[in-house]
């Protein structure tokens, strides 16, 4: 017993010794980050009504592409501070959308609702206006949540026009569970001729678990502590690296069979959608849809723009729809795109558009399309309108992207967009 003592009394100093170093050190690396500028922080917060959306007056840097120091105002939104009610002698425009109206690879200057903003109010028809664009977006909203942020957030503001920016890429598969593959947001799903909400992800476990205490502890650390912050972002970062590398095919692979033409069309656009998980589910948004669970995702998202133009017309406001652009439309290279079209089996890169389009013409809901001119401006100027760095090409609108883009929305508004 007493050489069981004895050992306790000489083993407890070194450790004490060593978690004294520990925290020296987590003092040290934390005074550091700090003077360096360091900051991470969390820039989501639960919602009750669409699961989550951009938490109040946080700010810090995003650097998981490009690079910019964002600060989310306080009401929640990546914009400036405005007021709820509306200025006389102003025209107020609401900007719905996701990742890319939200825009955190650029500054708040460079993207593309402010853009747009500021080449509206050199326009002839807004004479004696104020121009004042609000941006709601979002990162990885789909049709519903914005839906559900039009109901909830935006109305206060009484904006005159209100404009969705749908991301062809992922919207249609935002706006099916089975395809988005997360329980904790809110659905519509199409049930006796109808859309209904599906908000059962307030009851899933994951939902109420980030409603705890621990969970809320959590929160605050990683609020408060630069070294947890870069803690978090290491293990992102060597999540992108690893998935990255996991995506590589293996040398041994065996490659899908190219097909003849025509009589094996068809078996090769099944197979294509077999292998939605090897290929990437979104890239298939340019394919006819094969299967139920795509038609259901396009039936849901072409529902919802018609319930989200019925709604803002009934709310005294103009509304129009602008689908965006993704990289491999608007690559400036023609070979390489047509290289992208090969090998997932596609004949038209705009077929999502065209089809919001189509639906636009049929329902009377205005459209924008921005991705074939925006090709056209690449190839032109052999730039690429999206990435960053060695991912330029992939991803985002870069500042170029957006410059391009907003111009472009400014002068299709400026034209004459809307019906008198």
């Amino acid at each position: 017993m007493n050489a069981k003592r004895w050992r306790a009394r000489k083993i407890l100093p070194k450790l004490l010794l060593i978690m004294m170093g520990f925290l020296s050190g987590g003092i040290i690396a934390e005074v550091a980050l700090r003077i360096a500028g360091y900051s991470y922080p969390e820039f989501y917060v639960l919602d009750q009504s669409r699961g989550y959306s951009l938490r109040p007056n946080a700010e810090g840097w995003y650097r998981k592409e490009g690079e910019a120091y964002v600060r989310i105002n306080s009401d929640g939104l990546r914009d400036r501070e405005h007021a709820i009610v509306k200025p006389q002698d102003t025209i107020r425009i609401a900007i719905l959308g996701d990742s890319y109206p939200e825009a955190f690879p650029v500054s708040v200057a460079e993207a593309f609702w402010s853009v747009m903003e500021r080449k509206l109010q050199e326009c002839d028809a807004f004479a004696g206006k104020k121009i004042e664009v609000i941006n709601f977006g979002v990162s990885g909203y789909g049709t519903a949540q914005e839906l559900l942020t039009l109901r909830n957030q935006v109305w206060k503001y009484s904006p005159d026009i209100v404009l969705l920016a749908v991301t062809t890429n992922n919207d249609i598969t935002d706006n099916l569970r089975e395809l988005k593959k997360t329980d904790e947001i809110p659905y519509f799903v199409y049930r006796d001729n109808r859309l209904a909400l599906n908000d059962s992800y307030k009851n899933s476990r994951a939902f109420v678990m980030r409603q705890s205490w621990v969970s809320r502890l959590g929160r605050w650390f990683r609020d408060h502590s630069r070294v947890i912050q870069a803690v978090i972002q290491g293990h992102h970062g060597l999540k992108i690296r690893l998935a990255s590398w996991r995506a590589k095919p293996s040398p041994g692979a065996p490659r899908a069979a190219t097909t003849p033409k025509e009589n094996e069309d068809s078996q090769h656009k099944a197979e294509l959608f077999s292998r939605s998980e090897e290929l990437g589910t979104d890239n298939l948004v340019y394919l006819e849809p094969e299967n139920a669970l795509w038609s259901d995702a396009w039936r849901v998202t072409e529902c919802l723009l018609i319930e989200m133009r019925d709604e803002v017309i009934a709310g005294g406001a103009k509304f129009a729809v602008i689908t965006l652009s993704n990289g491999p439309q608007v690559l400036p290279d023609p070979n390489s795109r047509e290289a992208f079209k090969k090998r997932f089996g596609i004949t038209d890169l705009f077929y999502p558009d065209n089809r919001i389009k189509a639906l636009g013409a049929r329902e009377r809901i205005t459209v924008l399309t921005l991705a074939p001119e925006l090709q056209e401006h690449a190839q032109r100027n052999n730039v690429f309108l999206h990435g960053f760095g060695v991912d330029v090409g992939n991803g985002h609108w870069n500042a170029m992207g957006h410059r391009v883009a907003g111009e472009l929305i400014a002068k299709k508004i400026c034209e004459g967009t809307f019906p008198k």
